[in-house]
């Protein structure tokens, strides 16, 4: 059925290429010398420059008069600044790969007004109750002794962010990718970093940390001093580190992110980091495995880190996963919301969030694996952070409480309910946590038991962090994959997804002539997806296999036989789902990454 990938068609693994390293290196300094004088004048372009290793590259860099701007050992690559001509020259070696250091914006949306207020009793936050975190508060697990790294535009000193449930300083460190150094923990001087101090002059990435891990709550006591009542964040007592790759303006570059995370791997041990949240989300211009980032998450994932990745703001459109979220072994989140009702309250009008990004992805992969409330999300912003700025309406200055909505926002969620997994089983590896996330979640279903929302815009269903911990599952995640190889460029994997010729997607199976979805999709055992999420399995790359002589797949909708966008949606455990969308607004920022989005 498969056939090994060809390596010598692996682009993006340089390190596949034997040569010796000395006799290229002369002849190639030959004939950069010949070339700088022309070099010269040219405007020069920030680039990712690939090949046997650091030293190696950096070294024909600079034998190419160019400048050296970042070192990415996790991907053999460096930084650099080049000229179109010193581009070409270095193209022009077979050693080396080089790619455009691509521009990278965060996930950002709107919300309603009033967002927070300034009384006694603080606004519910929900969707701890939505995913059954909660339950887990009540009995303790709160992710204490987990550490979660967030890659993002930085992070304040809120106390609900820095500190844990406990009252404990639980900031281990903050690394600044962009300036490639370590930001002070404690109180900065608030004219640089705003008043609560922090790095985080966008606000995003407090945002995002504070669903993952916040310590308010809805009640507070004058007379005490103490809060009580519902968490904000899903795993409160979890410790954090923070990394700075996005600017004030929420932009960033690929060779800050991979310096980013080239550092949380550096540092996986040091700090015991197990879950890296990655809030972003990029156009894929490559297979998953030629991509320079993707490349690094994959490395994050391989030494041991579970990897959350939101599945992008370009939905509903099939194939519109981005990058990150297309790597086929870490989890991949996209959204749903609550539609303004609380989750006691009414459940007639849940739904998909018509933003969230759906797969396939080009290699054939089911994306994402689990969805999560990401609709008009309650979070910490700095009051002098540009988010607050631009989005007044959106903030409430009392508590900074912001309103934003994204996948970024679920995602968050996510990293926090796997802080709670790895609280109560330690020794999980990652993919043991994404198996378990995957079996637990609760798919839409319509009144006949059938998927109200393709596998492909809500892959295994909402996670649900007390039915995770409550399960027992592992090894049905990933199967058929092996990432020592895909790193290394011996083996690519390919997915179970292809096209009719009328558009639509279907799932393949190994043999046969079958489809998944002929016939209807079995469910047993709680909608655990029959045979072991044999969807979400990979086999070896055969080329030709989803398309050939460079077909992409263009068009067609999502699904068949009644997965597509319908009337009264359920979840599983009875919650009604409706159709109608909030907005209707169209992205207008396709080249960035996770678009602002309309609240919904």
């Amino acid at each position: 059925m498969s056939i090994k990938f060809n390596a010598t068609f692996t682009a993006g693994c340089a390190c596949l290429v034997v040569f010796s390293l000395l006799g290229f290196a002369t002849s190639g300094t030959d004939s950069v010398d010949r070339s700088v004088a022309a070099a010269a004048n040219e405007t020069a372009s920030s680039v990712i420059v690939q090949g046997p290793s650091v030293e190696a590259v950096k070294r024909l860099v600079l034998a190419a008069d160019g400048t050296v701007t970042h070192e990415l050992g996790i991907i053999d690559s460096v930084g650099a600044s080049l000229t179109d001509e010193q581009i070409r020259l270095l193209q022009g070696l077979p050693q080396l790969r080089v790619h455009p250091n691509w521009q990278a914006k965060v996930a950002k949306k709107g919300g309603k007004k009033g967002g927070g207020n300034n009384t006694l009793t603080d606004p519910d936050s929900v969707y701890p109750t939505m995913v059954g975190a909660d339950l887990l508060h009540a009995q303790g697990t709160t992710g204490t002794g987990v550490t979660l790294a967030v890659i993002d535009s930085g992070m304040s000193n809120h106390a609900w962010v820095t500190h844990a449930d406990s009252m404990q300083w639980r900031l281990l460190a903050r690394y600044n990718a962009i300036a490639d150094r370590m930001d002070r923990l404690g109180d900065e001087d608030p004219v640089i970093y705003g008043v609560y101090g922090g790095n985080d002059s966008n606000g995003h990435g407090t945002h995002v940390s504070s669903i993952a891990f916040s310590t308010n709550t809805t009640e507070f006591d004058p007379n005490t001093g103490e809060y009580s009542g519902l968490y904000h964040g899903i795993a409160p007592g979890s410790e954090v580190v923070s990394v700075k790759a996005f600017d004030r303006d929420g932009l960033g570059t690929y060779a800050d992110v991979i310096r980013g995370l080239e550092w949380v791997v550096t540092n996986r041990d040091f700090y015991d980091i197990r879950v890296l949240n990655l809030s972003f989300s990029a156009d894929p211009r490559s297979y998953y495995w030629d991509d320079p980032l993707n490349q690094a998450v994959m490395a994050a994932w391989q030494a041991g880190i579970v990897v959350v990745a939101s599945a992008g703001n370009n939905g509903p459109d099939p194939m519109s996963i981005g990058v990150p979220g297309n790597v086929p072994y870490i989890i991949t989140v996209g959204a749903m919301t609550d539609h303004y009702t609380h989750p006691n309250e009414n459940h007639s009008d849940d739904l998909l969030a018509s933003f969230s990004s759906a797969g396939p992805t080009h290699e054939g992969f089911v994306k994402p694996e689990i969805v999560a409330p990401g609709g008009h999300m309650l979070g910490i912003v700095p009051y002098s952070a540009k988010l607050a700025a631009d989005y007044p309406e959106f903030y409430v200055p009392e508590h900074e409480f912001f309103t934003m909505s994204g996948t970024s926002q679920a995602a968050a969620v996510v990293s926090g309910v796997a802080a709670l997994l790895l609280q109560e089983e330690p020794w999980l590896t990652p993919d043991d946590v994404k198996c378990r996330l995957m079996a637990s979640a609760r798919p839409a279903v319509n009144d006949d038991g059938t998927l109200a929302y393709s596998v492909f815009q809500q892959g295994a269903g909402m996670v649900h962090a007390y039915d995770a911990i409550s399960g027992s599952e592992t090894g049905c995640a990933n199967q058929g994959l092996n990432i020592d190889l895909d790193v290394i460029g011996v083996e690519h994997y390919g997915g179970r997804a292809n096209q009719h010729p009328d558009g639509t997607f279907y799932l393949r199976e190994l043999d046969g002539d079958g489809f998944f979805w002929s016939d209807g999709f079995l469910w047993s055992d709680g909608f655990l997806w029959s045979d072991g999420f044999l969807w979400s399995d990979g086999f070896l790359w055969s080329d030709g296999f989803l398309w050939s002589d460079g077909y992409y797949w263009y068009g067609g909708e999502l699904g068949t036989d009644g997965f597509l966008w319908s009337d009264a949606f359920f979840w599983s455990d009875g919650f009604l789902w409706s159709d109608g969308f909030l907005w209707s607004d169209a992205l207008t920022e396709p080249a960035s990454i996770n678009v602002w989005v309309e609240q919904e």
